[in-house]
């Protein structure tokens, strides 16, 4: 009877306090790994401060026990916000601690950049850290990516957010036969069914991916932190990337197939489909980023022979076969914004003839994965969008007094989805221009501040160290940008249309 009179008691606490619970019970994981290893100062560092943020957790608790909690769409829309931009204080405070030879800054933009998926790699050189700070990194981007994937059908979705404003559930009388849980009127009720279902799917997912990795050669902690990087397409590495490992090209293989994740939710999950459209084959996203994962990389191939054609080249069909993987391995990782470059993509570069092929991997970021994903970027389904309606302007050029049909191919979206999606777009692009004129006032040169605002509102923070001529040290930049930057990332992963919805006033009355 305890038990079962605890947890509902637990439960009514706000959705922040509960978050900010399980990242402080989180900490014991490093601490017990830093154990074992014989790290005692990184453990003690990981340990106090877990339960330095239960206490806080618990005395904050008990002051709104007496408080009749009011649960609403909006309060899990802010506790995300505060996920993401208050919650990395707290989670920086063992970073610093265990490091005793960097800012606080520094560790407060590691977490945002761990906790948004973002992988932003502020400490160049993986051998500075701790092993157990290797695998803390990992672990609060897998569990940002974890909060995204519940956030997504239990927040987001009922608000018309985060990619939902195109659909059809965005439009009244479409899409109305919706899932059990989607139909529950208590949004706290909501939000617990959809985490008793996805969290079995995410974990047992990242378990089996570590298993393979660990089949294919790789080492226990590496290949954990890979296998939490790439469920989260945080990109966060133990030795500093994919390249380094030793797993190989079994490795970079067995985490390619697990990437088709952040291509589209119906992969894992059909509870924010709408009634009739739960088949993979037909999913425009899935479609759509299977054209770019082999469409970008033949292209990178064919490059070979134009850029050759007047000179003499010896054929090699393994080096060819290298390259081509190399593409293909790297462009799955940037369009999902994991950001892992493959050991090949040396070879691709050199087989293409592209010596800085970084405008493609900028170009992928900002386009993105799949809604309702752990992928950020502009995402597949506003691409779609527009897609269809630069389409249907091209055939009203040809047939002015033409009327359009819904079709087969549309019926995911609502009426005035590409509207909508031309909107996020111009808004993501007004965002964009904010953040890299800000960098520049700040010092940065174009270049630079344009690859730090796409790679941090995208939530791909590699690129900041693939995708300019010269790579980017973080460390190096005035602390007004790194904040800059951060409030980039938290806006990438939320996007810009969350935002403006906590300013609404209408909502707030609601």
């Amino acid at each position: 009877m305890t038990g079962s009179a605890t947890s509902p008691g637990i439960l009514r606490l706000p959705l922040f306090l509960l978050i900010w619970g399980i990242a402080a019970l989180a900490m014991w994981v490093p601490a017990t790994h830093a154990v074992i290893l014989n790290d005692h100062p990184t453990s003690r560092s990981f340990f106090y401060s877990g339960i330095v943020g239960l206490m806080l957790v618990t005395l904050i608790g008990l002051s709104l026990s007496n408080r009749v909690p009011r649960y609403g769409m909006l309060g899990q829309l802010l506790s995300l916000l505060a996920t993401f931009a208050i919650l990395p204080l707290f989670l920086a405070i063992p970073t610093y601690d265990a490091l005793q030879n960097t800012s606080y800054l520094n560790a407060y933009f590691d977490m945002v950049s761990a906790i948004t998926t973002t992988g932003a790699d502020i400490f160049a050189d993986p051998n500075r850290l701790p092993a157990s700070l290797h695998l803390w990194r990992a672990q609060v981007g897998w569990m940002g990516g974890l909060l995204m994937w519940i956030a997504a059908s239990a927040v987001l979705a009922p608000l018309s957010l985060g990619g939902f404003e195109v659909t059809a559930r965005g439009e009244p009388g479409r899409g109305t036969t919706t899932p059990a849980h989607m139909q529950q009127g208590d949004p706290r009720r909501r939000l617990v069914m959809v985490t008793q279902a996805l969290v079995p799917i995410y974990v047992g997912l990242t378990l089996a991916l570590w298993v393979l990795l660990m089949m294919t050669g790789e080492k226990s902690l590496t290949g954990l932190s890979h296998a939490m990087s790439v469920m989260a397409t945080s990109g966060i590495s133990a030795v500093g990337g994919v390249e380094n490992a030793t797993s190989g090209l079994g490795g970079e293989m067995v985490m390619f197939l697990f990437m088709f994740f952040a291509l589209s939710r119906l992969t894992f999950s059909t509870d924010t489909a709408t009634s009739g459209h739960v088949r993979l084959d037909k999913d425009p996203e899935f479609r759509i980023g299977l054209i770019l994962v082999i469409g970008v990389p033949l292209l990178l191939f064919l490059r070979h022979w134009l850029a050759a054609y007047e000179v003499s080249t010896t054929e090699n069909l393994p080096q060819a076969l290298h390259s081509f993987w190399g593409a293909v391995f790297t462009v799955m990782s940037f369009l999902t914004t994991t950001g892992f470059e493959s050991a090949e993509w040396v070879a691709a570069q050199q087989w293409s003839g592209l010596g800085t092929p970084g405008l493609i991997l900028l170009g992928l970021a900002l386009v993105g994965g799949g809604v309702a994903t752990t992928a950020g970027g502009v995402k597949l389904l506003r691409v779609y969008a527009l897609y269809l309606n630069g389409l249907r302007e091209m055939e009203r050029l040809v047939h002015p007094s033409s009327v359009s049909g819904e079709g087969a191919g549309n019926k995911r979206l609502q009426k005035d989805g590409a509207f909508v999606a031309w909107v996020f777009f111009m808004l993501f692009a007004l965002t964009l221009a904010l953040i890299s004129t800000s960098l520049a006032a700040l010092g940065s040169d174009f270049d630079q501040a344009l690859v730090l605002a796409i790679a941090t509102l995208s939530t791909t923070g590699p690129l900041i160290e693939v995708a300019g001529e010269t790579q980017i040290t973080l460390a190096l930049l005035k602390p007004s940008a790194k904040l800059v930057l951060c409030l980039a990332m938290v806006l990438g992963r939320l996007e810009t249309l969350a935002i403006i919805a906590l300013l609404t006033p209408n909502l707030w009355r609601n």
